[in-house]
């Protein structure tokens, strides 16, 4: 769990309920369709979601690539069909692979899909599609198509539906974010990302080079609640294939005779890059989770699963009949949390105490929810919560179940909620995440294999190293070639 804000989106919904239908003309195809959004209401719609986007992944700091992105990204904006449109690009801090954009010319790239290009044309291929999404106005398509009523479905990842106003609420923006592309977009945005990669001097053969890496790495499920690429871009059918005699026919038709890869420079500018889940932002070691960055630990139930999303911790049990929600408040002070608590979520307040946990103060409450199930008939989810203060912030659980099931799940709340504190193990606040390591051959001939034996990479990770840097362990490398390997 990162530390987050948590934003409404009630501003998004309302501003999505006000669309008004009009038909505008495409600047991709230049032919007319019914546009449920304007040009002004589009931007407005991404300066929105912008900064609810920053706030649950958080911005990855890597100034030098940032502005090498923006640079490209600002000269492939002047050369698309939406020159006059301010294009803006963050790296997000998460582990997934994907990139997307959203109404209004915002581009995302994830630190997992950056540490998995092998050089600038790859990159240059998936910028040139998400920006083929905004120019062809997918985005704005794909959101104004979406049902309001269907935004209710961000609780989808807590156990109990009855309770769903629990989950954050700026999940529902990001399913809105994560609505999957039809083929037919897929499609033009492959053909836009080809021309535009082509016209600012990139060879796209690249980009399908790594659509077939990522259909090798079979990623079409979520990640803790962030659907990857393969998810929310669905394959049209023989892509890799479409691609390159797309790319055969802009080569022939544009006057430039040499078009760059650059494996040596972009391998340069990710070396030291985030690899994977980062534990700094919350690690599960044997029915523990520890917090190094907020310095905290608490345990978890036994066969109990713990989903530490960018939004919020989930802990189910096997059957999902309960759930416990562990959230982070800037607001001050434990009572004024579970006061407004109560208050927002219309809750009927059974029990509250203040006690003293491990050092802490808290307040703990009981209280009921009435509600309906799917056949209409009233049901009472009971809700035991603790608000926690530590270093001027409060620390929220909620553990809920339906009333029936209390007595039975209270014990394994009451086991997480009463044995927070202060995470002191110097071994768990000093854990360092994976980086990236670029490393230049210095034999005459070796296999790839043979040089991750040499480096001391782990043989249970042979193939995902493989497939990392794009090769197989047999290719044989030469001096000078560089390969990444993982590194502290």
């Amino acid at each position: 769990m990162k530390t987050i804000k948590t934003l409404s989106v009630i501003l998004l919904t309302v501003s999505l309920l006000l669309l008004i239908p009009s038909c505008a003309v495409n600047p991709v195809t230049g032919q007319r369709q019914l546009m449920l959004m304007s040009e002004e209401q589009e931007v407005a719609l991404g300066t929105q979601y912008d900064p609810t986007v920053i706030s649950t992944f958080g911005l990855y700091e890597d100034e030098a690539l940032l502005n090498f992105i923006t640079e490209k990204g600002t000269e492939m904006g002047k050369i698309s069909h939406r020159p006059n449109l301010q294009y803006h690009f963050r790296l997000l801090d998460s582990p997934v692979v994907n990139a997307f954009a959203v109404p209004g010319g915002y581009i995302y790239l994830t630190r997992g899909i950056l540490a998995q290009f092998n050089n600038e044309a790859e990159l240059m291929g998936v910028l040139g599609h998400e920006m083929g999404h905004v120019t062809a106005r997918h985005t704005a398509q794909q959101q104004t198509r979406q049902q309001i009523s269907q935004v209710a479905l961000a609780a989808g990842m807590v156990a109990v539906p009855e309770v769903a106003q629990f989950a954050n609420e700026a999940m529902a923006a990001m399913q809105l974010l994560f609505l999957s592309f039809s083929r037919a977009n897929e499609r033009e945005a492959d053909r836009l990302g080809v021309e535009y990669s082509s016209k600012i001097g990139y060879d796209a053969n690249k980009m399908a080079d790594f659509f077939e890496v990522l259909n090798k790495m079979q990623m079409a499920s979520s990640h803790e609640g962030v659907p990857t690429w393969m998810s929310t871009h669905p394959d049209p059918g023989q892509r890799n294939i479409a691609v390159k005699q797309t790319t055969a026919e802009w080569q022939a038709q544009l006057p430039q005779q040499n078009y760059a890869v650059n494996t040596d420079e972009y391998l340069k500018m990710i070396d030291g890059i985030v690899y994977g889940e980062n534990p700094r932002h919350g690690f599960v070691e044997n029915n523990m989770f520890y917090h190094p960055d907020l310095a905290f630990q608490f345990p978890i139930p036994k066969n109990w699963t713990l989903i530490n999303s960018p939004l919020q911790v989930q802990i189910v049990p096997e059957d999902k009949n309960a759930a416990m929600i562990f959230e982070l408040s800037q607001e001050k002070g434990a009572d004024a949390v579970a006061q407004k608590t109560i208050s927002d979520l219309k809750l009927t307040l059974v029990d509250k105490s203040n006690l003293t946990l491990n050092g802490l103060n808290a307040v703990a409450t009981i209280s009921d929810q009435v509600s309906q199930n799917d056949a209409g008939q009233e049901q009472v989810v009971k809700i035991l919560s603790y608000f926690i203060e530590k270093d001027a912030m409060v620390y929220t659980f909620h553990g809920l179940c339906l009333d029936a099931n209390f007595s039975q799940h209270k014990p394994a709340f009451e086991s997480t909620m009463k044995n927070f504190a202060r995470l002191t193990d110097a071994s768990k606040l000093n854990i360092k995440p994976d980086r990236i390591k670029v490393i230049s051959i210095n034999s005459a001939t070796v296999s790839l294999k043979d040089a991750f034996a040499y480096y001391k990479v782990p043989q249970d990770k042979f193939e995902e190293m493989a497939l990392l840097n794009n090769r197989e362990l047999s290719d044989v490398l030469k001096r000078g070639d560089m390969i990444k390997i993982l590194g502290k």
